[in-house]
């Protein structure tokens, strides 16, 4: 059966962003109430007190007896509104119920046991759908649906058809897959780095041929730029002296 919880709600005056942020400063949730034919009406609810309510319950599938200027009403939480970066709730929408009237909610989907094949076989259990719509009266809403996963061999599957909900009607799908066994997964090798494919591209033995290669022609080119031995200097070669010229007019001496 459904948990029940209590909440007290004020009304809430004044509504649109501003006021919802003002509400939010002072440690209140906004929060609305509709249903049966009744206007939206606009309420807050204390943020300690709706995070005590729903704690180790299922919201979707929690009672919650809400009361509003002294009235007690049976709701149901139809949607809750969560910062984008924190876990704070910042909106709730209420849907007030009938104890006559059936309803339609989704409830989660619980797996009971351990496999076969995980068990004695190393498979993997996977959930493939973790909650079911139904309709059903409130006094009979489940706070979840168990499902027996015990026999489950490697390849075996269940389904919606294979769930049982007492007085309740399965909306979804009969043929949706709930959870399977699926064989071990491979463990994954791990691609070589860039680096490693470069030194497997470059053996050592190549490696250490063009090292030599280069040490070689490294000394042939030291042994080129050494300038060659230079004997001793030879003698300068004497001028002849120049022959004295004759007196033009003269005789010798």
């Amino acid at each position: 059966m459904a948990q029940i919880v209590s909440l007290a709600a004020n009304p809430r005056e004044r509504t649109g962003k501003g006021a919802a942020r003002q509400d939010r400063f002072r440690g209140q949730i906004p929060a609305v109430i509709y249903g049966h034919g009744r206007e939206t009406q606009s309420l807050h609810v204390d943020a300690k007190a709706l995070e005590k309510a729903l704690t180790g319950v299922e919201p979707e599938s929690t009672i919650i007896e809400l009361t509003v200027d002294g009235k007690k009403l049976k709701t149901l939480i139809r949607e809750i509104q969560r910062h984008p970066l924190r876990p704070d709730i910042i909106h709730v929408d209420f849907y007030e119920i009938h104890a006559e009237e059936q309803v339609r909610l989704k409830v989660p989907v619980h797996l009971v046991g351990n496999p076969d094949g995980v068990r004695n076989a190393g498979g993997v259990l996977d959930q493939v759908t973790r909650e079911v719509e139904i309709e059903v009266l409130p006094e009979n809403i489940p706070d979840r649906v168990e499902l027996d996963v015990t026999a489950l061999q490697i390849g075996d599957s269940l389904h919606v058809r294979d769930l049982q909900i007492a007085n309740a009607t399965i909306l979804t799908q009969r043929d949706l897959t709930i959870a399977t066994v699926v064989p071990p997964r491979a463990e994954e090798v791990a691609a070589p780095s860039p680096e490693a494919v470069t030194e497997v591209a470059e053996p050592e033995l190549i490696r250490k041929v063009r090292e030599g290669e280069e040490e070689a022609a490294a000394a042939e080119g030291e042994a080129g730029a050494k300038p060659e031995a230079k004997g001793p200097a030879a003698p300068a070669k004497s001028e002849k002296p120049e022959k004295a010229e004759k007196p033009k007019g003269g005789k010798e001496s």
